[in-house]
């Protein structure tokens, strides 16, 4: 588990004792746990939103393997002309004129 042996893992728990105290860790793992819960709440509540918003019904993954196209659609590329002023415009601007 990451590298670390049985002395490491045990040397932690050990200082993490030390330095929150026996009282404290029950309410960190709590909270945690508290934390953990309504993360994963929230996150079935979006899906059942975003599956309730689709109209024919279909899961997001199903849509998105029948939907995509084969190759992404390609994007419109800047004119060589408008990024050579666009580039040169600030220069100018903040040249000082003696």
């Amino acid at each position: 588990m990451f590298g670390l042996g049985h002395w490491e893992l045990l040397l932690i728990l050990l200082v993490i004792l030390l330095v929150f105290g026996a009282k404290r860790i029950p309410e960190m793992a709590q909270g945690l746990g508290r934390g953990i819960r309504e993360f994963r709440k929230a996150v079935h509540e979006v899906q059942d939103e975003v599956e309730a918003a689709k109209p024919d019904g279909r899961t997001l993954n199903s849509a998105a393997a029948t939907d995509a196209p084969a190759t992404p659609p390609a994007e419109a590329a800047p004119q060589p002309s408008q990024t050579a002023a666009s580039s040169v415009e600030p220069a100018a601007k903040e040249s000082p004129q003696g």
